[in-house]
């Protein structure tokens, strides 16, 4: 595939994850961030400003891994130093989606952090998921504390903001973020019905040994 046809891909995927993240409830108004890694390491990325619901493919903009525009109209979006210190971090990663989907942000909110081993599914596609400190949004602070927790791993909550998810892919990265939302709200409802009774150590390891080598 020629790098042109590569962006074009690209393009089209974020822009149905943008629609598709307006339509399940996970971003309001110009809430989130979609982008990816391109073929060069050049990152295209969702625009600052405009309802994700109405971005379309020419309102992407391509910046280098320093920040600097290289292509677009608009001014990238103001979470760039988020995802710009992911790829840094995680050369695997070629994905990145930020949004603030209300339960997993709720959690956010009271400082909960979805860590415990309680759905095999969450394990699978995300493992542990931890809560990173708040520290203003678009902040190189706020980039250095992600930094830290993207080394390992693939979701995380952010106090009082949202969340993020990363993937080999934009399919995998997008997958996590409606499964994070999923899982939020069934351990919502599990905390109101009753004690959560998380898997045991020996449980964790027979999944994961059982999926090993599977997507």
């Amino acid at each position: 595939m020629s790098p042109e046809s590569a962006r074009e891909t690209a393009a089209g995927a974020i822009v149905r994850v943008c629609r598709r993240l307006y339509d399940r409830g996970l971003i309001a108004g110009p809430d989130g961030n979609v982008s990816v890694r391109l073929d060069g390491g050049a990152i295209l990325v969702t625009p600052a400003g405009l309802s994700k619901v109405d971005v379309t493919e020419p309102d992407l903009v391509v910046v280098d891994l320093s920040g600097q525009v290289v292509e677009g109209r608009h001014r990238p979006s103001s979470e760039l130093r988020m995802h710009l210190r992911i790829y840094e971090t995680r050369p695997d990663v070629r994905a990145v989606v930020h949004a603030h989907p209300p339960m997993a942000t709720a959690f956010a909110v009271v400082g909960h952090d979805l860590m415990a081993p309680i759905l095999p599914e969450v394990i699978l596609q995300m493992n542990e998921v931890p809560l990173v400190p708040y520290a203003t949004p678009g902040s190189a602070a706020l980039a250095d504390l992600i930094a830290r927790y993207a080394r390992n791993h693939d979701a995380f909550l952010l106090a009082n903001h949202g969340a993020t998810t990363v993937g080999a892919t934009i399919t995998h990265a997008h997958q996590r973020m409606e499964s994070l939302e999923h899982a939020a709200r069934i351990v919502w409802a599990a905390r109101v019905m009753g004690p959560v009774r998380p898997l045991t150590d020996e449980n964790v390891r027979d999944l994961l040994s059982s999926h090993e080598g599977t997507e």
